[in-house]
């Protein structure tokens, strides 16, 4: 069946900068640590080259957001993002009400740096503390400790960032019940509009694969997410995602557009794209070369690899998406982002519905409470199409 896309999707930029200053142990994203002299200059050349070089896949679409991910990318001077996005802006008009976040380390940030920040445009930033408890953070191979990690917050906000993302683990090495939600609670004590709380797992290539550390019971997880859960929603932030909580109006778009399958755009050192092309009715996925090194080679294509989507892995890259979010998506977004009819998943939603899965709504996809809890249950009903 060849999709039929009538609606326009929402496009986003995603910034790749790889590095930090050292590679934490649970830590599998595509990010090398950082030596002595950063060749900030050198990657954004790189950057502006990339994009121009993509920009005739998405000419004349909106941008909706833009994305600086790392890798740590508060290591670039604010000078450095300053001319990335007037870059962009020159090649790429966006309008003033457009999302532009900017990942951001406690332990590389200082009061000028994020003023700075502010006035080259960011605003928003998403604060990566993982916890506020020494002791943990040094399990974690973090460079910060809890007060940099408070200072980092107080400063954030002294420089105008009313909209700021708190990132914080749970499940972490020995932690206990009480120790997560004073975590939590503390965090919270500092009234970010925004949170991601999200299990630590244990992914293959990174050191805590090769030297697991001590995590906590399943028991003691589950009550953790519980009672976590409980404690997020007394401060006003409602679960609108599988680990991400916000006050009204704060949910992050930049992650929406993925988690609702809009367009993406990637740029730098292993970024990844989805660039569905109305014209000729297909989806396509493209991901640059990985290693910074690579991609600053200007003897070597930027280009990794790129392939045009099955309806089968569109299918099932729709609902990987959608089913995290704890409303679900509208029936009508399916045909939308998909380009199919939805009388192509009916059986399986159908079935998913009698197992309890998905709710029973002719107007909406959305996970049951079980559904919610057993997600990799639901999606793999969606694998047989993949």
């Amino acid at each position: 069946m060849k999709q039929h896309f009538t609606a326009p999707i929402p496009l986003s930029l995603y910034i790749h900068l790889p590095w930090c200053v050292r590679k934490c142990p649970y830590c599998d994203f595509n990010s090398h640590t950082a030596g002595p002299n950063l060749p900030e200059e050198l990657y954004v050349h790189h950057l502006i080259r990339d994009l121009e070089e993509n920009l005739p896949a998405v000419w004349g679409r909106r941008l909706t957001s833009i994305f600086f991910g790392g890798g740590t990318p508060s290591l670039f001077s604010a000078r450095a993002i300053e001319r990335i996005l007037t870059e962009i802006n020159t090649r790429w008009r966006f309008g003033p009400d457009i999302e532009i976040t900017l990942e951001a380390n406690p332990g590389t940030v200082d009061e000028s740096r994020f003023k700075d920040f502010r006035q080259a445009g960011v605003n928003r930033l998403s604060l990566g503390l993982q916890s506020l408890q020494d002791d943990k953070l040094k399990a974690l191979g973090r460079i910060h400790d809890r007060d940099h990690a408070l200072r980092a917050i107080e400063i954030a906000q002294q420089a105008g960032f009313e909209n700021f993302n708190l990132d914080l683990m749970h499940g972490l090495p020995n932690q206990t019940v009480s120790d997560a939600l004073s975590d939590l609670r503390d965090a919270l004590a500092t009234k970010p509009k925004h949170v991601s709380w999200y299990q630590l797992t244990i992914e293959p290539n990174t050191l805590f694969h090769h030297q697991p550390p001590t995590l906590p019971s399943e028991e003691v997880l589950w009550e953790i997410q519980e009672q976590g859960k409980i404690l997020l929603a007394e401060q006003g932030l409602q679960a609108y995602e599988v680990s991400a909580y916000s006050r009204p109006h704060a949910e992050c778009a930049h992650n929406l557009n993925y988690w609702e399958f809009g367009d993406y755009l990637g740029i730098g050192a292993g970024a990844h794209s989805k660039i569905t092309d109305m014209e000729k009715q297909t989806v396509t996925r493209h991901w640059q070369v990985k290693n910074p090194r690579d991609y600053l080679d200007a003897t070597k294509k930027w280009r990794a690899e790129e392939r045009i989507l099955s309806n089968k892995e569109i299918i099932f890259e729709f609902m990987l998406n959608a089913m995290r979010l704890t409303q679900g998506v509208p029936v009508t977004l399916f045909t939308e982002r998909t380009g199919l009819p939805l009388s192509v998943i009916e059986p399986t939603r159908l079935a998913a519905i009698k197992k309890g899965l998905l709710i029973e709504n002719s107007e909406q996809l959305c996970p049951t409470e079980l559904g919610q809890r057993f997600l990799n249950d639901l999606i793999e009903m969606f694998l047989q199409h993949a």
